[in-house]
């Protein structure tokens, strides 16, 4: 139902209150949803989620790799598989669109929200809000789009799965790290469910509170790991990327050159092409003005752009046109680094509704925007419509580093990666209830345990095929296929 046709001719003296949302959409009360929900268990049982079995006619995953490759830059390729290389928790991280199209053949209820399209542990971290508060929450939206919920679920199950293996975990001891991770989402997902709108909206998971909540469940050795990488991440801002990425070059800042991760426009454009990309510079930063809020234009009016250069980024982003744009404000000591980062066509295109954004990076501001607590000021997005290579290329924009962290995972034992696998349960819950029904949800998913142990089954079953498919790649580098850098 649209919503211009949703709303039908009344009789005179007749009321719409209450009948349909401002969209227009017909409204139905909490108790027709939980119904609602809990009648799709008829027909999608909640136990069918535990099944995976590979097609008959699977993609071999070095070809689906090979095929996003061909989009890249050819020579940062070799980085990418580097570092997919190292573990199948690795391969894992990069192989999105993989598991992508697996899960496509896998039980859905039907309920659609804004889904990550890429929620393992590591997409999640640290960073900074408006008003300078360290928060935990979704960081990565680069495959952002509306999908199933239970395909962010399942891809954030598997990679806990796979990071208790990594850390040598017992069997018994990854189970339960599953297990306790997708209780707390469907406990989480129930909570929400309750909550006004406004509410829910508002919540946010702030740090420093969370540590003096969790502090006695850890152990000596992990406090000390999450205190230095809470400090570290609150290190890390402009200032801080201004004294590592630059140098004075004849009395001005320049960004640093450490090829291949870091390679300034000068050096690899050549000076023609370099003039030809400062003209377009001008248009470009014009463009990404107008996407971003109107009152924080006037704080992006004060810089000037310095420099810029290509930088590679992540594990499954390597490869993608990713920039650092650097700028100063008053002088040297008020210095601004924007990370300047391709958005490709999401994993989950093809495979659930069609995007209804025309530039990619608008996808990933909009998705951000809808899932994450608060955002960058900075965020935004541009098009241009040819690129150093000659073709188009869609981007979002933010700020490199404003407090962004990550509290590193090889380092958790049991106890820790539950409590940090909670946290990433709630704040997925949290997005997926901003974006879709949380009330039919909840109900489907129950108040039992019966989905929480078929995740648990779909997780070590697809936690087997990453293995094999993580092998692939390895015979793939080893015979020639394909090439890998040195990690």
């Amino acid at each position: 139902m649209g919503a211009t046709e949703a709303i039908e001719p009344q009789a005179p003296g007749a009321s719409l209150r209450g009948t349909h949302t401002v969209s227009g959409l017909e409204r139905r009360t909490p108790a027709e949803r939980a119904a609602a929900g809990k009648a799709l268990r008829a027909s999608v049982p909640r136990s069918s989620h535990a099944a995976f079995e590979p097609a008959a006619d699977r993609p071999d995953p070095i070809d689906t790799l090979e095929r996003q490759a061909a989009l890249r830059v050819p020579e940062l390729v070799p980085i990418r598989y580097g570092r997919m290389s190292v573990s199948p928790f690795t391969f894992y991280r990069g192989a999105a669109l993989v598991m992508t199209g697996d899960l496509a053949g896998t039980p859905s209820s039907g309920l659609l929200v804004q889904c990550c399209g890429d929620a393992h542990l590591s997409n999640f971290g640290l960073f900074a809000s408006p008003d300078r508060r360290l928060l935990f929450d979704l960081n990565d939206f680069d495959e952002t789009a509306r999908g199933p919920w239970e395909w962010d679920v399942k891809r954030l199950a598997a990679s806990l799965l796979l990071a208790g293996r990594d850390n040598e975990f017992s069997v018994a001891d990854q189970q339960r790290v599953v297990v306790d991770a997708v209780a707390h989402y469907r406990e989480q997902i129930a909570r929400f469910s309750r909550m006004r709108y406004l509410d829910l909206w508002y919540v946010r998971l702030e740090i420093e509170p969370l540590l003096r909540e969790v502090y006695d469940e850890l152990g000596p050795r992990m406090r000390r790991v999450l205190h230095r990488d809470v400090t570290k991440a609150m290190r890390r801002d402009s200032r801080q990327a201004f004294a590592k990425l630059t140098t004075e070059v004849d009395g001005e800042a320049r960004l640093v050159s450490e090829p291949p991760l870091i390679v300034p426009a000068r050096e690899f454009l050549g000076e023609e092409r370099f003039l030809r990309l400062e003209e377009s510079l001008e248009q470009v930063l014009i463009d990404y003005r107008s996407s971003i809020q109107h009152h924080r234009r006037a704080m992006f009016d004060q810089y000037s752009l310095v420099d810029v250069a290509r930088k590679v980024v992540g594990v499954g982003s390597v490869g993608t046109h990713a920039w650092i744009a650097l700028l100063l404000g008053r002088d040297e000591h008020d210095p601004l680094v924007l990370q300047v980062k391709e958005a490709q066509a999401s994993v989950l295109e093809g495979f659930t509704e069609p995007n209804p954004y025309a530039n990619n990076g608008e996808r990933v501001v909009a998705g951000q925007r809808l899932m994450q607590a608060t955002t960058d000021v900075f965020l935004g997005w541009l098009q241009v419509p040819q690129g150093v290579d000659g073709r188009p290329h869609d981007y979002y924009v933010r700020q490199l580093r404003d407090w962004k962290g990550s509290i590193r995972i090889e380092a958790m034992n049991r106890r820790a990666l539950t409590i940090y696998a909670r946290l990433c349960a709630a704040m997925l819950a949290r997005a997926h209830a901003r974006t879709g029904d949380a009330i039919a949800i909840a109900a489907y998913v129950g108040g039992g345990n019966v989905f929480d142990r078929a995740i648990l089954a779909f997780s070590e079953a697809y936690a087997e095929q990453t293995e094999r498919d993580h092998t692939a790649l390895l015979d793939a580098i080893e015979s020639g296929r394909v090439e890998a850098a040195d990690h």
